[in-house]
């Protein structure tokens, strides 16, 4: 069985993202006999060119995946070559940490009720500092260019970033690289941009893409900050999927391999920035400029890093307060009074999205925990490791825009009579999950010292007991993480859920984003915590449950 598990995954993980892609394809020139589509026709791409607004749409789409990648990839680097090894470096990596498990959603809504004009940022200032007792007439959420949604989207991939730099940071030994550049002269942020950054950037390439993917395509995160006139491609696409006129399917496909292209347009475009900026690297390297601007890079990166954070944690602050807020009129900075009549009165509906969001989360984190053991077992018994061929597999689903395959596996799952399920959502959610799962547990398995299991052989354990008396244990806490997030990862899905449920599938995240066009911000708030409280539960109890469970065994000493 050990065996057939690498297939397996692959089949679980990559099958939806081809049969999609193929039902996605067909629809968009005609061919779909259940919606009355017997013949190849151009007429979806001829109705989806005819749509306006459609060249601003692909624009916004491109425009804010970009910016918002190259900001956060950016700021990650500089703030990481400036602080690495010191006290503020340290501290906001146990801050950014945590906020890596808050659904996107959430954090969305978090800024949003941070920045928008009677928004808490406004409150504290007004009317001492700007004199107004309204609401300013400024359309900051939603603006045309989206720029709060290039903010939120920044925000929130920047934690994602940073923990795959530190991830592969030990690979590139940059406390001996720093002081082998600083003994040739070299400032801190220069030296390390040499000799580091072109370790450590290959290996962070890949999800670099997936974060380029994402941006250029999301939808939860446009619904909330976004605009909306024209909303970006992927919002659009939406509608057209959802809407009750099915002839509206042929052009949601079109136009969703018209997302496809945005998507692989902006990682074509980001690997030319690679070359051009490799070329200008080298000069820069060769001209022996011992210095980059070091004080200032420094100072900016530390900033902007700092108030980010600090920015996404008072969001989510501020929706702690207006789910627990009584009267509150601007420009309060605090509510009038503090109630649970929010709580009382919605609990028992929020309930059901609950125990809706657990159904599909728990199943599918302890399938793809399983197949991710049994993928890493097979691998250690054969003593083959198959990161190098096997990693651009593991990320192709996340690469992949969302949009581009989950019409198309929508379409099929009508045609087979398995929409609307639980258990057809719950695949469309491992598809996302398993990557993640295989991607947190691969690295610490790896680093099991191979001398245990050889120890426990020697002593007649067969490969079976060796496994389950050995080497899970060594890697409890791994496992126990890698669950939880991808727990956080099937909590925050809310396209799969949306699509592939056909809305009748309400977990906390679909109700969350399908109350942000009704202004209900207590009620908002009290979802958006339960989309941050689920995840925050799956962590405590991975740091919990290992220690209880194997409180009698002791550590094994590093490189014991």
């Amino acid at each position: 069985m050990i065996r057939l598990a690498p297939a397996a995954t692959l089949i679980l993980m990559l099958g939806p993202v081809v049969a999609g892609l193929a039902g996605t394809l067909l629809p968009a020139f005609g061919l779909v006999p259940a919606l009355g589509g017997d013949m190849l026709s151009l007429d979806a791409f001829r109705r989806l060119a005819a749509q306006p607004g459609l060249a601003t749409s692909v624009l916004l789409s491109l425009s804010t995946g970009l910016a918002a990648t190259l900001s956060a990839f950016v700021l990650t680097i500089l703030f990481t070559a400036a602080f690495e090894g010191t006290r503020l470096f340290r501290t906001l990596r146990t801050l950014l940490s945590p906020l890596l498990s808050v659904p996107h959603a959430a954090a969305a809504f978090g800024l949003a009720f941070l920045i928008m004009p009677s928004g808490f940022a406004m409150r504290l200032l007004s009317p001492w500092a700007t004199g107004a007792t309204r609401p300013p007439d400024v359309l900051i959420v939603g603006d045309p260019a989206g720029i709060a949604m290039t903010l939120g989207l920044m925000a929130k991939e920047i934690p994602f970033l940073f923990l795959m730099v530190l991830a592969a940071l030990p690979q590139a030994d940059p406390a001996r690289a720093r002081r082998v550049a600083a003994s040739f002269g070299y400032a801190p942020v220069a030296g390390w941009l040499k000799t580091v950054l072109p370790r450590v950037y290959p290996q962070i390439r890949l999800p670099v893409f997936a974060v380029i993917a994402y941006a250029t395509s999301v939808v939860d995160v446009a619904l909330i900050l976004g605009p909306t006139t024209p909303p970006p491609l992927a919002v659009r696409l939406t509608g057209w999927m959802n809407d009750a006129d099915l002839s509206l399917r042929f052009m949601a496909s079109a136009g969703a391999l018209l997302q496809l292209g945005v998507s692989l347009a902006a990682i074509a475009l980001w690997i030319l920035g690679e070359r051009v900026l490799a070329w200008l690297g080298l000069r820069w390297i060769e001209s022996g400029g011992r210095r980059a601007a070091d004080l200032t890079l420094a100072a900016l990166a530390g900033t902007l890093m700092s108030v980010l954070t600090g920015a996404l944690l008072l969001g989510l602050l501020v929706l702690a307060l207006w789910s627990l807020a009584g009267p509150w009129r601007f420009p309060d900075a605090l509510p009038a009074s503090f109630t649970l009549a929010t709580w009382h009165h919605h609990l028992a509906a929020a309930g059901g999205t609950v125990r809706t969001t657990l159904a599909i989360g728990l199943p599918v984190v302890a399938i793809a925990v399983a197949l991710a053991l049994a993928c890493l077992e097979n691998e250690t018994r054969r003593s083959r490791v198959l990161r190098h061929r096997s990693l651009p597999l593991v990320y192709l689903p996340l690469i992949v825009p969302q949009i581009a395959f989950l019409f198309g596996l929508q379409i099929l799952f009508l045609m087979a009579g398995l929409h609307d399920t639980l258990a057809a959502v719950a695949l469309a959610h491992m598809v996302f999950v398993i990557p993640y799962v295989l991607l947190a547990l691969s690295d610490p398995w790896r680093a099991i010292d191979p001398r245990y299991g050889h120890v426990a052989s020697a002593l007649g354990a067969s490969p079976g007991r060796t496994f389950w008396r050995v080497r899970l244990p060594l890697a409890r806490r791994a496992v126990a993480t890698a669950a939880a997030l991808g727990f956080a990862v099937s909590v925050a899905q809310y396209l799969p859920t949306l699509l592939i449920g056909g809305g009748r599938t309400a977990t906390v995240t679909t109700e969350a984003v399908a109350l942000a066009s009704g202004g209900n911000r207590r009620l908002v708030g009290l979802y958006a915590l339960l989309q941050m409280a689920l995840p925050f539960a799956a962590f405590a109890l991975a740091a919990v449950i290992p220690a209880v469970t194997f409180r009698h065994r002791k550590e094994p000493e590093p490189g014991a």
